[in-house]
């Protein structure tokens, strides 16, 4: 019996299962399809199609569960028409990045690739992904006779639209739901994406095939040439051409909207929307269609409304790129330049600001005052984010200024409490520091380290306003507070700051943090209850400064499952 007539008495049949998203999923959809075909019309099926179909089953579903993490659908099918075996793969989180792309084109990012596609793509006839508001499904068809298509060059022809109203292959569930549904899991897709190479990714791949049978997205950025940035056939074989030939002819960004002709080389024509929001041209979409496959009665203006909420993404992601690169200024300003070697002490820094942020409220430093001193600030403005950063960003160099003047750790402070509280610097501050309508207060351990002649330790002298009291860690293992808790920095202006000073012998670590390490919370419990940050301390016995500040670090975070809800900020200083 021929595979052709292996279908016929498979009647089309199809059938499906759902997975777990672990590591017996890919398994159990072996085992799946192998029982599929069996019944179906096993021994008729070739080896060929067997093997593949059990390898590309293998690929997709591991594919799902590793970079989607969710458990995932199975369906397998046989279609008559086009004497193929169809897999499809179906996984619960559509606005994670599909990984392992064939190769991908300069400009569409790299980033980690899997193997998988790569071997969908070359066993399989043909294969692609669509995507919905909830899921997203990869498929691939296999031929069952002769050797898979080869990968050709697109012909010009194929490539222009057909007018609309003429038949077209539409997705059934497309036909089912139809436009506003579609409008409405678009705008939900595009809304989660902040980079504007992931919302063309996502646009083609929301209309091919639904709407047409290729798409590309060129971008115009602000006085840049027009950068093509994604390119989807409905057959990722014709992929690569399709590129080459749409390379050729980049669009002028045009300020009128709606959907207008497009030549192509070669004099054949493409449908052209220029993506417009809030009147700026921010790239163009191209679509088109096979012979034959024209587009859906009323396809236009859908695909004109789809535009809108394209360019609308692409308007968003652009400003969030914007704000993301002047938040990264603000950050770089917050963080000092880079400290040389203290001789005799070894020294670690973590600094995090709060997930989501790019610039936060705690701030530190480290760096030569003269005379062998070496100065050492970690503060935490009340409050978290921009607000907070710009009166950090102000109290640094003020502690630099005063500390080179020759300046000691109690007068630094007494000094940076009256321009904190002063009337004068109240209003001077006022747009920066107190949008709330309230004063921004700052705590503050600053301090002194001194190191001694090798091997004989280093001296300190510190004061802690308001911040959380810094540790000193003894080789034994023994953890001791090293200063007793003052007012914090612009309550009043009256108040008198006192300094401590003591030793640290070879092999004792300074310890230094903010309240984003100390009060971490977990389940109405914080991180420093029942003295849990000198327990933690007390667990880096041996380690180095680097050691001791990776596993601090490591412990904060692993105290709870969510991601810290405030800034955090460790300095260690150890004596060698």
């Amino acid at each position: 019996m021929s595979p052709t007539a292996a279908v016929a008495r498979a009647h089309g049949r199809a059938t499906g299962t759902s997975l777990p998203g672990d590591e017996l999923a890919a398994c159990a959809a072996r085992r799946f399809l192998r029982a599929a075909l069996a019944e179906w019309a096993d021994p008729f099926f070739a080896d060929r199609v067997v093997d593949d179909g059990t390898l590309l089953v293998s690929e997709l579903v591991t594919n799902a569960v590793v970079h989607a993490g969710t458990a995932v659908e199975l369906v397998c099918r046989l279609d008559p028409a086009e004497s193929a075996l169809v897999l499809e793969v179906t996984d619960r989180h559509p606005a994670r990045a599909l990984r392992g792309d064939v190769d991908p084109a300069p400009g569409e990012g790299g980033g980690e690739r899997g193997r998988g596609l790569h071997i969908v793509a070359a066993l399989a006839d043909t294969w692609g992904v669509t995507y919905r508001r909830d899921r997203k499904t990869v498929w691939c068809r296999i031929p069952l006779s002769g050797e898979p298509e080869p990968e050709v060059r697109i012909p010009a022809q194929m490539l222009a639209p057909s007018l609309p109203g003429l038949p077209r292959r539409v997705d059934p569930d497309w036909t089912a739901r139809g436009a506003l549904t579609f409008l409405a899991e678009a705008s939900d897709l595009l809304a989660g994406q902040l980079e504007e190479d992931n919302v063309a990714s996502l646009a083609t791949q929301l209309l091919v095939p639904r709407l047409a049978d290729w798409c590309a997205v060129w971008l115009h950025p602000g006085g840049a040439a027009p950068r093509l940035t994604h390119v989807w056939h409905s057959a990722e074989h014709r992929i690569d051409g399709l590129r080459a030939l749409l390379e050729k002819a980049p669009p002028a960004p045009s300020e009128r909207p709606g959907a207008q002709r497009y030549a192509l080389p070669g004099g054949d024509g493409a449908l052209a929307v220029p993506l417009i929001a809030t009147g700026r041209c921010h790239g163009t979409l191209l679509l088109g269609a096979a012979p034959g496959h024209g587009l859906p009665d009323g396809a236009l203006g859908l695909i004109e409304d789809f535009s809108r909420r394209v360019a609308l993404a692409l308007g968003t992601a652009r400003q969030y790129a914007r704000q993301a690169m002047i938040s990264t200024v603000l950050q770089r300003g917050l963080l000092p330049p880079a400290t040389g070697r203290i001789p005799g002490v070894e020294h670690a820094v973590v600094y995090e600001p709060t997930a989501g942020d790019w610039v936060g409220g705690d701030f530190y430093d480290l760096f030569p005052a003269g005379d062998g001193r070496w100065c050492f600030a970690l503060g935490d403005v009340c409050g978290s984010g921009p607000e907070a950063a710009s009166l950090a960003g102000i109290a640094r160099p003020v502690l630099r200024l005063l500390a080179r003047e020759g300046c000691g750790v109690s007068d630094v402070l007494d000094r940076l409490n009256r321009a904190l509280a002063d009337e004068a610097a109240t209003a001077l501050l006022a747009e920066t520091a107190a949008w709330d309508g309230h004063a921004r207060f700052l705590s503050l351990l600053y301090g002194e380290i001194t190191p001694g002649e090798p091997g004989r330790g280093a001296q300190v002298t510190l004061a802690s306003a308001g911040h959380p009291l810094p540790l000193v860690l003894a080789p034994d293992g023994t953890v001791r507070p090293a200063a007793t808790p003052q007012m914090l920095l612009g309550i009043s202006d009256d108040a008198c700051y006192a300094s401590e000073s003591f030793g640290l012998a070879p092999g004792d670590t300074l310890l230094c943090v903010t309240d984003g390490v100390t009060e971490r919370r977990h389940a109405g419990r914080q991180f420093d209850d029942d003295d849990g940050l000198a327990a933690a301390l007390s667990a880096c016995t041996g380690l180095g400064a680097a050691g001791v500040a990776e596993r601090l670090r490591k412990a904060v975070h692993d105290f709870d499952e969510t991601p810290p809800a405030d800034d955090l900020a460790l300095l260690v200083l150890q004596a060698l």
